[in-house]
């Protein structure tokens, strides 16, 4: 039988798709955050998610391509340059679920319009809200994205 390595010694290993420092004979590097597939998010709360057995702090867009870290330029007011990645992947994707924090906030007009000529229907919602609602739609292996901004 083969033995795991503990938890401390796989949480000390550097991994991209977690955007870990990596120490390199130049430096250190960050990478960006990224996991390469779908998976539900296990939970929220405290500033970040925990999916896929691992956690990440801030906000997540989960799209066809993984879960990547995000950082709207201003999450009161997304734009249409914080979907970047998402319009990238619209050929993907039916209907965009937003976590927008604790509050429901609607989608600026100009953004909405945006993601309806790429062919996305957008949902805006609280953060939790969004994410059990992408849950489901995950697990209906639907071609569903979500954009969560993270919550304390």
């Amino acid at each position: 039988m083969r033995k795991s390595r503990s938890t401390a010694a796989r949480r000390s290993r550097p991994d991209a798709r977690r955007g870990d420092r990596v120490a390199t004979g130049k430096g250190i590097v960050i990478r960006e955050a990224h996991f390469p597939g779908r998976a539900p998010i296990e939970a929220y709360g405290n500033g970040g998610f925990r999916f896929a057995d691992m956690s990440h702090r801030g906000s997540l867009l989960c799209l066809p391509s993984g879960i990547h870290g995000w950082e709207p330029e201003n999450p009161l007011a997304l734009t249409a340059a914080d979907f970047e990645k998402l319009l990238a992947e619209a050929d993907k994707v039916e209907i965009l679920l937003v976590g927008m924090g604790r509050d429901l906030r609607p989608l600026p007009a100009a953004l909405r319009a945006t993601l309806k000529e790429a062919g996305i229907a957008s949902d805006p919602m609280s953060t939790g809200a969004a994410v059990r609602t992408y849950n489901v739609l995950l697990a209906e292996d639907r071609a569903v994205a979500a954009a969560l901004i993270a919550v304390d």
